[in-house]
């Protein structure tokens, strides 16, 4: 077993000199390259055998004569036979001398090489040249007994497919043949106990101790090979298992993308550069999609990984992410604290640690973890004690990089869990905080907070951070008001408002992190992603079919070449990007501009999903959800559910899952169903029980919701209860923009109640957080039940409440949903029917038109009580204007909604969704 660290030359290594040495020396080929495109594809193979991490382990010889079919075309076989015959033929030290000697014909460089004609002469500095540079280098350094064993290994290379070769390719190969008694001579001069010509008896007695290995975990005969020390039991949990693991394959396990273990053979490892790149494509599959990886296999991975390489301390690392994400607390502190014992956090960090400082103790990276492993956990407050702790070892450490990731780290912390825990902490670890003095609230701290973790990661050049920053800052904006920080001297009129302008600032200067990623590109992520994409492509039906055409010009090859290459900007910057757009779609969620927010949702959704983590994913496609049950119905909005949770696994408080009871919330309370509402209601308040961590935007949405269900059970006071012990809850934790929906929630109480005048207050004090955090489409829903409430107090008020409806209709008829539009439509005609000075029969049409257009809308909602509240007005039209048969149909209309609202299907197919 070859060390990770180490370069040591292999049968697998020799077998791409061969390759490298029919690449170099086209002349020689019988036949000859046909075209250059043929001659370029074995180049870009051979690349990509030394640069991709698909696996920690080298490929066997049967697996390159799969790829050479797929790449060579017509000349496969030939270059097939000629790779096996050629490898076959090293039978003695003196052979392997004379091979590797001649490998030094085809690196530049060198004057006493006669050049061939068509001779490619490999750079030495190149890629290829200081390969077959470190090859030469290995082999040279080889001792006696290396190079006997060395052939001992190539005849077990190449025997099994040699011995499952055709008969018509074997007579290619008698003349150099592998001696195997040649190499037993060299094996038995008491260097190595090992006797060549047993082989067959112990690859059968290897087979069938192999077989009989009981192995439940869904690991192939690969992994089963490799381990031997590890017992493995039957697991009765063991399907669900191999569910998750078919249904999401996002880990590639060593050995077996095209390859089972060879168990009587050695194991060789890929170069240390190829299984760095392997464990870190690793970390971003398991941070990527989080818990739908299997724990269990995926362990047994990096168990092996552990095994073959005791040295790569970032599996303790890998161990720790797939502890986090499956939500073991205690497996994930274990191995949080190996890593850092073994490796000193030195490993899988981009920042660079300060001059002069001591690499053994980094005790600051560890409390960074660990903080941000609290936060993960939900423990807020052991988060922040850590995270305070960091800052002050990083102080004294003056590990200005570290205070940076940990200053942000604060105020992504502080920005999610409100002022309640951070009262008290913020502000006594960090000087500039502190010096301001207990006046100051917790939202002005996070403020400075802020500008001084983007100004140390300006001044450090951290540009992934500076993003990230920015990110913050765009946030901020959006959920804050514009204070002083500082107040004295006489007051002037000050308006507190959002800044939308910043918010968009903010977001712009994070999108210029793209146009910068190019310094900071790592060669492992982009060479060895390119190489790694491009020979699982040959594994794809289009890849085989494009690369064995024989094109003169190219333009296939190119184009595989096109859909085969990897992106080359790095993850970590693509997911920053993504973010931007997200929260994109987010603040125009909340300025209440739905195109917009619709169209930055589908950005992200359609470029950044493959960088993005699961979760951040299901959100965007939440997104788009509730934008179809909004603008065209609960039908197509269960459509997209339902392949949205085929794709995403749902956990217990996923976002989707959420969704979905919110849509089916949204639709019993139509269809006026208030037993399923109230089980949806129960459903979420066990989401948001503390039991499972508490998420205050999860208990607001439950407790929302149950207001709503006692407003629809026309249970007044019991649900004006509800939403005053919601809205000091959100007061409490700084949720402003929450309130506003809170407090035309008790205005819609009120109405419903027939208190319009103890409505007002709170219709005007909706309008005024609106007007103060520019939510836009909120403050026109809340025009318009303002002007409902003027209505319900009398006649004399109709034409007020209608030039409140005018105001607010541009923006309702722009951005509003179904629902909005329709009771929009409907308060515009009740305001014209309730009007002394308005004449049905003059112009009809002014309020017949937008009831038409909300009965459809309505319809499509399945809203039943507002569609027959239309319906009637419109048959009283009809009846003032004496068209009987239109009148008879909107009362049959009404009539159907009136028996629905009193006799709802307690049968409805959706209550098994729940």
């Amino acid at each position: 077993m070859a060390a990770a660290s180490a370069f040591a030359i292999t049968p697998h290594k020799v077998s791409v000199c061969v390759l490298l040495q029919m690449y170099a020396l086209p002349t020689q080929a019988t036949p000859p390259f046909s075209s250059v495109s043929q001659h370029n594809r074995l180049g870009l193979y051979i690349l990509s055998l030394t640069k991709s991490y698909d696996d920690i382990l080298e490929p066997k010889l049967e697996d390159l004569i799969s790829q050479l079919r797929e790449i060579g075309g017509s000349l496969g076989p030939w270059l097939i036979d000629h790779l096996t015959s050629r490898v076959s033929s090293l039978s003695s030290p003196d052979d392997l001398f004379t091979f590797f000697s001649e490998m030094r014909g085809i690196l530049g460089g060198s004057d006493s090489v006669v050049i061939e004609d068509n001779q490619v002469i490999l750079d030495p500095n190149s890629i290829l040249g200081m390969f077959l540079r470190r090859c030469v280098l290995a082999f040279n350094v080889l001792s006696f007994e290396g190079v006997c064993h060395l052939l001992t290994n190539i005849g077990i290379y190449c025997k099994e497919v040699l011995s499952n070769c055709m008969p018509y390719e074997l007579h290619r190969l008698d003349g150099s043949s592998n001696d195997l008694e040649s190499l037993s001579e060299c094996e038995n001069m008491d260097l190595e106990n090992f006797v060549f010509g047993k082989v067959n008896e112990e690859i059968e007695e290897r087979k069938e101790a192999t077989e009989r290995v009981s192995f439940h975990l869904h690991a192939t005969q690969a992994i089963c090979g490799l381990v031997e020390d590890v017992e493995v039991v039957t697991d009765p949990r063991s399907k669900h298992h191999d569910k998750g693991t078919e249904d999401c394959p996002h880990v590639h396990r060593p050995g077996t993308e095209s390859q089972d273990v060879d168990p009587y053979g050695e194991v060789f490892l890929r170069t240390n550069w190829q299984v760095q790149g392997y464990l870190t494509e690793q970390a971003d599959a398991i941070e990527k999609h989080g818990g739908s990886v299997s724990f269990n296999t995926f362990e047994l991975i990096l168990r092996q990984i552990k095994k073959l390489a005791p040295e790569l301390h970032r599996v303790h690392y890998l161990h720790y992410l797939n502890s986090l994400y499956h939500d073991d607390y205690f497996a994930a502190v274990e191995n949080l604290h190996c890593y850092f014992d073994y490796s000193a956090g030195i490993e899988g960090f981009d920042f660079v640690p300060p001059s002069g400082s001591n690499n053994s103790a980094r005790y600051e990276i560890a409390l960074l973890c660990l903080g941000m492993m609290h936060f993960y956990f939900g423990h807020p407050k052991q988060a922040l004690l850590v995270l305070t702790e960091a800052v002050r070892i990083s102080q004294v450490q003056s590990n200005d990089s570290c205070l940076a990731y940990t200053l942000a780290a604060i105020c992504n912390l502080s920005s999610e869990i409100g002022s309640s825990i951070t009262a008290g902490i913020l502000g006594t670890s960090y000087s500039p905080v502190t010096s301001m003095g207990s006046s100051v609230s917790v939202a002005q701290q996070l403020f400075v907070l802020l500008k001084e973790s983007l100004k140390r990661a300006e001044s450090l050049k951290l540009k992934r951070l500076v993003a990230s920053n920015h990110l913050a800052m765009a946030k901020f904006d959006l959920m804050h008001v514009q204070r002083p920080l500082l107040s004295f001297g006489p007051k002037a009129s000050m308006r507190l408002k959002t800044c939308p302008v910043n918010v968009c600032k903010e977001l712009r200067l994070c999108s210029h992190l793209i146009s910068e990623f190019a310094s900071e590109t790592s060669t492992v992520a982009t060479d060895g992603a390119f190489s790694t994409a491009w020979l699982k492509n040959l594994t794809k039906p289009m890849g085989s079919l494009v690369l064995t055409q024989e094109n003169e010009s190219g333009e296939n090859f190119h184009a595989l070449q096109f859909c085969a290459q990897s992106s080359s900007i790095p993850r970590s910057v693509l997911q920053i990007l993504g973010s931007s757009y997200l929260l994109r779609a987010s603040a125009w969620e909340t300025y209440g501009s739905a195109p917009l927010a619709r169209i930055n949702a589908l950005v992200y959704a359609t470029c950044f999903t493959d960088s993005s983590s699961s979760s951040d994913t299901a959100l965007v496609h939440a997104k788009l959800i509730q934008h179809l049950a909004a603008f065209q119905g609960y039908k197509e909005a269960f459509s997209a559910l339902k392949v949205a949770e085929e794709r995403f696994l749902s956990v217990s408080r996923s976002v989707l899952l959420v969704l979905k009871l919110q849509l089916l919330h949204e639709r019993a309370l139509h269809r006026a169903h208030l037993k399923l509402a109230q089980q949806v209601c129960d459903e979420l308040g066990v989401l948001a029980s503390s039991v499972m961590g508490v998420d205050m935007e999860l208990k607001r949405e439950a407790s929302l919701r149950h207001a709503r269900t006692l407003l629809a059970a026309k249970q007044f006071s019991e649900a004006a209860a509800v939403a005053h012990s919601l809205f000091c809850m959100c007061y409490k934790f700084n949720m402003q923009v929450e309130n506003a929906t809170i407090l035309l929630l008790l205005a819609e109480i009120h109405k419903k109640s027939g208190n319009a005048v103890l409505g007002l207050p709170y219709a005007l004090a909706s309008l005024s957080f609106c007007q103060s955090f520019n939510l836009d489409l909120l403050k026109a829903s809340a025009t318009l039940t303002l002007a409902e409430l003027w209505l319900s107090l009398g006649s004399n008020h109709a034409k007020r409440a209608l030039t409140l409806i005018h105001g607010a209709l541009p923006m309702i008829l722009g951005h509003g949903g179904l629902e909005l539009r329709a009771r929009a439509r409907i308060a515009e005609s009740k305001c014209y029917l309730s009007d002394p000075s308005y004449s049905v029969f003059e112009d009809s049409e002014v309020v017949l038109d937008p009831l038409r257009q909300a009965s459809d809308e309505l319809q499509v909602l399945e809203y039943h009580e507002l569609a027959a509240e239309g319906f009637y007005l419109m048959a009283i039209i009809f009846d003032k204007l004496g068209k009987l048969e239109e009148r008879e149909e909107a009362a049959a209309s009404f009539k159907k909604h009136v028996m629905a609202l009193e006799n709802p299907q307690d049968e409805d197919p959706l209550l098994n969704l729940l």
